[in-house]
């Protein structure tokens, strides 16, 4: 309905994706209505949904919706938006938005790095225990080094890929 020749969707497969997809999220820690949430709206081919539309795709309350776009706003990993005109607000995923939630996360990890080098100047670099933090914080100092870089080289594939979105 109102979609292009060639480009209607299967809304049953559509939503054996979401429920796949949010498992697989589930899988990795993430909480399981923020994964169903997320999933829904990076299928939808606008990208964005209100909270009505949410609930009424994955059959939950406003209250569910609303809590799982809180969690996903503060990972980076959707935005709100206010509709032109109206109150209301739409939940927006980005085309870029594992770039930007990546980016997000080199803030996160070097306040791990920082908190880890406390720790080994407490427990001593000598220690069994100051030695795996010291490996520990090498480790994200490492990642911190080099995330920049690799989101770079990303930039410049994405180019290359889909040019300037």
């Amino acid at each position: 309905m109102g979609q292009p020749a060639g480009t209607e969707r299967d809304e049953e497969a559509v939503a054996r994706f979401v429920e796949n997809f949010a498992a697989v999220f589930v899988d990795a820690g993430i909480q399981r209505m923020p994964a169903r949430v997320f999933a829904a709206l990076l299928s939808s081919d606008a990208g964005a949904m209100s909270s009505a539309e949410l609930g009424e795709q994955l059959q939950v309350s406003p209250a569910a919706v609303s809590g799982a776009v809180r969690y996903l706003s503060q990972q980076h990993m959707v935005s709100r938006e206010r509709e032109p005109g109206t109150r209301r607000e739409r939940y927006r995923v980005h085309n870029n938005q594992w770039y930007e939630a990546l980016a997000n996360r080199d803030q996160i990890m070097k306040r791990w790095e920082e908190a880890l080098r406390e720790g080994v100047n407490s427990l001593g670099s000598e220690t069994p225990a100051g030695r795996r933090m010291a490996e520990t914080q090498a480790f994200f100092e490492f990642v911190g080094q080099e995330l920049p870089l690799l989101l770079e080289r990303w930039r410049e594939r994405r180019e290359e890929l889909y040019g300037d979105r």
